[in-house]
């Protein structure tokens, strides 16, 4: 499994004015009223890591795996050799479960978003924001092909094109190529990031479906250097 540095975790940072245990402040806004997902400020740092520690239960109490995937994942629950720990980029809410956090940057003028996981494999994710589709050629990645928009103040992501590399969380939920994805990250305040997914994928779970998790803002700390 992945080590925590020294320092890494567990109130390094600033919680987005929560010193001193107040409320905390309201969503940074851009100056068209968006709310922004990352640093809002220049100069600031910051990540977004799991709210309540590394998440190592169940991402959902009741998975409807088919028979098969269900076997598959209590073997994975047994032998924990994930790819992330070993490596490998992870996509959907695996990239989130990482105690080193995530990153995440908007670039208007590209009409991208980029995600970065820090630590681990140290890759990162685009999000088109520029209204394309899907193309019908995809070639299946750890992140497949995601494309984005804003519904209000909540970023919603579309992906499909995965491979089959990865687990969808740390506990071992499989997928295959068919697996299409819906994320929804919601800022509520500046301190708090909801993250929510739907999974689909008719070949492993005999419907959609959803689960959903907290991440805190850890406040003055950044990517740094990390050789897995």
């Amino acid at each position: 499994q992945e080590g925590v540095p020294e320092g890494r975790q567990g109130g390094r940072g600033r919680q987005g004015g929560r010193r001193g245990g107040g409320p905390a402040a309201p969503a940074p806004r851009n100056a068209a009223g968006r709310v922004h997902l990352g640093a809002a400020a220049h100069g600031e740092t910051g990540l977004w890591l799991p709210a309540r520690g590394v998440v190592t239960t169940p991402i959902a109490p009741d998975i409807p795996f088919q028979p098969w995937a269900a076997a598959l994942y209590k073997d994975r629950e047994g032998h924990r050799l994930e790819p992330h720990a070993r490596c490998k980029a992870s996509g959907v809410v695996r990239q989130f479960q990482t105690p080193y956090g995530i990153e995440v940057l908007e670039l208007p003028e590209l009409q991208r978003i980029y995600i970065f996981d820090v630590g681990g494999p140290h890759t990162f994710r685009t999000v088109y924001m520029d209204g394309r589709s899907h193309p019908d050629d995809v070639l299946p990645s750890y992140y497949g092909h995601s494309i984005g928009w804003w519904d209000g103040d909540t970023l919603v992501i579309d992906t499909t094109g995965y491979n089959e590399g990865f687990w969808l969380d740390r506990m071992g939920a499989p997928h295959t190529e068919r697996l299409h994805t819906i994320e929804r990250l919601t800022r509520t305040d500046a301190a708090s990031l909801q993250y929510e997914m739907t999974i689909d994928d008719p070949a492993v779970y005999t419907a959609p479906w959803t689960a959903r998790f907290d991440m805190r803002w850890e406040q003055d700390i950044e990517l740094f250097e990390y050789i897995c």
